[in-house]
């Protein structure tokens, strides 16, 4: 029968925090939206109004994540015993393919206009929008990553990141904008469209970090090497003959082998790997599962594996 280990930041406690942080950029992003659209249109900037349609776009992403989440968070059962934290994985990579559309979307409609030169003079408003926008996702960004990095989390991580490409893109956006304001009117679409590459940037790495964690990617080397001197130092653990992990949503799942006297009754090794597991989910909270094979350490042995 499965228990559940106590954690430092535990279940409701890592969902509420992704909760507030999402709402949070939702609300500040649905309010950005609007003053970004109206200032682009009425005051006459292509760069603006596009940066406008891209926080529409983040809408999707938003919610595409709020879904994620509340699926991720119910417990293992029959039909998924490693839980339902890859809807957060999946909902990365939802994310990543509308952000690299709407970088698609900008960078056709810059292009169009050069070509065609239907240039238009924009207004302060503009660009007092695209500066607004740069001091507040940047904020927001700071503080969403700064919670992605405590839950671990791939879902907020990648609003985190769309967060930073909104205010990357609107760093263009008022240079473009700004400098269209003082008489270079070719800056505005040459903006927009310099935006379409920070999108493409951003997308494609979401994607490639979301897929990597579906296709049973490792972590990082140092995580690995700090879980595996956590067990060999527990008495009566003589070496990590293998360890694995995979990502499931905001948890890792670890697949430990153990080398272990072969005189130890299974009760005795039984007792070292209940101590190792409990050493590892108290000092890695985004450690959702351990399990563990043990194998005698003084004869060779092969593994029977067909991967």
């Amino acid at each position: 029968m499965k228990t559940k280990i106590a954690e430092s930041i535990n279940r409701s406690a890592r969902f509420g925090m992704a909760d507030r942080v999402i709402a949070i950029g939702f609300w500040i992003n649905a309010c950005l939206m609007a003053v970004k659209l109206l200032a682009g249109y009425f005051g006459h900037s292509e760069a603006v109004f596009a940066d406008g349609l891209e926080s529409a776009c983040d809408f999707i992403a938003l919610l595409a994540t709020m879904i994620a989440l509340k699926i991720g968070r119910k417990p293992f059962d029959r039909e998924h015993p490693y839980g339902h934290g890859r809807a957060e994985n999946i909902a990365a990579i939802f994310v990543s393919l509308v952000i690299v559309v709407t970088g698609g979307g900008i960078l056709y409609t810059a292009i169009r206009t050069i070509v065609e030169r239907d240039f238009v003079e924009p207004q302060l408003i503009a660009v007092l929008a695209a500066l607004a926008t740069i001091v507040i996702k940047e904020a927001l960004y700071r503080y969403t990553r700064s919670v992605a990095r405590k839950l671990d989390s791939p879902a907020v991580e990648a609003i985190a990141r769309d967060h930073h490409k909104d205010a990357l893109t609107s760093i263009a956006t008022l240079l473009g904008v700004g400098g269209a304001y003082f008489g270079a009117a070719l800056l505005d679409p040459l903006a927009a469209g310099l935006t379409a590459f920070f999108i493409f940037y951003i997308g494609g790495k979401t994607f490639f970090e979301a897929t990597h964690d579906l296709m049973d990617g490792q972590p990082p080397t140092d995580l690995v090497t700090a879980v595996t001197a956590m067990a060999e130092g527990v008495p009566g653990i003589e070496h990590v003959h293998e360890i694995r992990c995979r990502r499931s949503g905001q948890y890792l799942i670890v697949d430990l082998k153990l080398d272990m006297d072969p005189d130890m009754t299974v009760k005795q090794s039984h007792a070292l790997c209940v101590e190792a597991k409990r050493l590892i989910f108290e000092r890695f909270p985004n450690v959702g599962d351990v399990m563990v094979h043990v194998n005698p350490h003084d004869e060779a042995h092969e593994d029977l594996i067909r991967l």
